[in-house]
């Protein structure tokens, strides 16, 4: 289902100690401003001494000028009451950028959810370490930067590609990208860059994890999507999903199978993180969709 865009709204994430009133002082604050609240969710991870997580969606008149008053007034508010907080507009869209490989399947769905506005983003462009699939992104009128990677030119590459995301883009889809990002160039993008996996992890980490599922005879094959961290394939979860398989599937058939599982859980995960649906707490996620 395709959601209209109502321009006049706005989200906010916080995340603070756990306090009695906190819910009362934000929504307070907001009836102040003449927020009217249409959606709001919280979590906590303890209610005597944890860690507070909400979201709320709201619609404001006069929106430009009371957007900006109310984003001041939030600077003094969480300073006070020690919160963590970040406010977005329906008027901007993130701007995403996607990374792929030669596998096409999840950057296809990516597109094709872009393109029948299912995500409501802006794509300035889609890099990628080999020409296979430039023909299909250009396609969609979107500029396709081609700039291989070795093991000798890797911090040479990661450098010109940094310097085509500077100032154009919010966060980074792996779209099964086989390449593994360095420190570096991770900490320009923390808790914005989000990876699928093609296992469901902690199980199979790292090579040829359809093989291997294929060799333990597994029953239930899935995909994991996360966000990036420098521990490889060990970052937040955001989502994930399982398919049931039996004794008659192949190796070869556990990645088709695998295939349309990954797309559709990459493409969940980007939809609540465009959406401000997900919340970061330490190796975990809070994910309000």
């Amino acid at each position: 289902m395709i959601t209209k865009v109502k321009q006049n709204r706005a989200k906010l994430l916080i995340s603070c100690p756990e306090k009695p009133g906190i819910i009362s002082t934000v929504t307070n604050f907001l009836l102040e401003h003449k927020a009217n609240i249409v959606h709001f969710d919280q979590h906590t991870t303890d209610p005597h001494a944890g860690v507070f997580f909400m979201r709320i969606e709201f619609d404001m008149e006069e929106f430009d000028a009371s957007f900006e008053k109310l984003e001041q007034d939030l600077h003094v508010m969480g300073r006070d009451y020690s919160l963590d907080w970040q406010l977005t507009s329906n008027e901007k869209r993130k701007r995403m950028a996607i990374f792929v490989s030669k596998a096409d399947h999840c950057l296809n769905e990516l597109l094709w959810r872009w393109k029948s506005k299912e995500i409501q983003v802006e794509i300035p462009m889609v890099i990628s370490n080999h020409l296979d699939l430039k023909e299909t992104v250009e396609g969609y009128g979107i500029p396709y930067y081609h700039i291989p990677m070795s093991h000798d030119s890797k911090e040479e590459a990661e450098q010109k590609v940094l310097e085509l995301l500077e100032g154009k883009v919010d966060f980074i889809v792996l779209a099964r990208y086989m390449q593994i990002l360095s420190p570096n160039f991770i900490s320009r993008y923390p808790n914005q860059i989000i990876n699928i996996h093609h296992s469901f992890l902690p199980a199979f980490v790292g090579a040829n994890p359809y093989v291997r599922a294929f060799n333990r005879g597994v029953k239930l094959i899935g995909a994991t999507a996360h966000y990036v961290t420098n521990d490889l394939d060990e970052g937040p979860i955001i989502e994930q999903d399982v398919q049931r398989i039996n004794h008659r599937y192949a190796a070869e058939d556990l990645k088709t199978a695998g295939r349309h599982v990954e797309k559709r859980v990459l493409a969940e995960a980007v939809s609540w993180h465009v959406e401000d649906k997900v919340l970061v707490h330490g190796n975990k996620t809070i994910v309000f969709a």
